[in-house]
């Protein structure tokens, strides 16, 4: 009988303790026996870490994707009009579903593989003391689970099942972009109008007053909302960080969006995109 918690994983001890071996035989473990010791990994198939097969090749055509959605941004009147603290509010808080959208209709696939892990008596062998005597550093951040980029995978396929077009693309990406409940903006009643017209555009393109046509709308606006589920710290641990590291997205974004004005803001930009690369 398991001697598991509710809702722990079956794969850990009792609240989630690491292995009996680890716990014995870890120097740390035994310098500060009061500190609670962090949780294993979970050894479950669908929490297992995952990587990408092919990260080069992946990361850049998801570059490719992230320069297209500035050309989009970039062409976009109603959005270049809008103040630049609205302009980068927006984009902060959109570039994920924006991302993904793109993905879609460029239709960028890729595979997953688990990510080897140490084992456990590599990780205490390696292991130093002094380096946690402090307790004061934090643990490498996980990568992402077979779960979660299962999950993507889903939103990605139910996209392409319903065929859209360039146009359907574009008002979609808008009605996504123009969100007027965005904090801190200073034009969302400005903001809130550009959504309602982009959804009228999308709910013209899609022609709803065909039976048919009412169905494809509904299915559309239900899959745009499976959007919100994928965090966007996903799309960067598994599209960006294997190969560039850890970048703010939202940031190379803005920067991007910067080099396309007047030489005097382009100067700006390349340093704050140096700096951005350099960590």
């Amino acid at each position: 009988m398991s001697s598991s918690q509710p809702g722990t994983c079956p794969c850990q001890g009792a609240a989630g303790r690491p292995a009996i071996l680890y716990a014995l035989l870890s120097p740390s473990l035994r310098a500060r026996p009061a500190v609670p010791p962090a949780p294993s990994r979970c050894l479950c198939r669908q929490h297992r870490p995952v990587r990408l097969c092919a990260p080069h090749r992946t990361c850049r055509e998801a570059l490719d994707v992230l320069a297209r959605t500035v050309g989009f941004l970039r062409n976009l009147p109603s959005f270049c009009q809008l103040p630049p603290q609205d302009q980068q509010r927006l984009l902060r808080g959109c570039w994920g579903p924006l991302f993904l959208l793109g993905l879609a209709q460029d239709t960028v696939t890729f595979e997953v593989a688990e990510a080897p892990a140490p084992s456990i008596l590599k990780k205490i062998l390696l292991e130093e003391p002094s380096s946690n005597a402090g307790g004061g550093q934090l643990p490498d951040r996980p990568q992402p689970s077979l779960a979660a980029v299962q999950r993507l995978q889903c939103c990605l396929e139910s996209f392409w099942s319903l065929e859209l077009g360039p146009k359907e693309y574009a008002y979609l990406k808008e009605t996504i972009l123009f969100n007027p409940d965005m904090p801190g903006l200073h034009a969302s009643s400005h903001i809130g109008h550009l959504q309602q017209e982009a959804h009228h555009a999308l709910c013209e393109v899609l022609e709803p007053w065909c039976p048919a046509g009412q169905g494809r709308l509904a299915r559309v606006l239900l899959t745009a909302s499976t959007l919100k589920s994928i965090p966007p710290s996903l799309l960067g641990d598994l599209f960006f960080r294997p190969i560039i590291g850890d970048i703010d997205i939202a940031g190379l974004l803005e920067d991007m969006l910067l080099l396309s004005q007047p030489v005097p803001a382009q100067a700006e930009s390349k340093c704050r995109l140096g700096r951005s690369w350099q960590h």
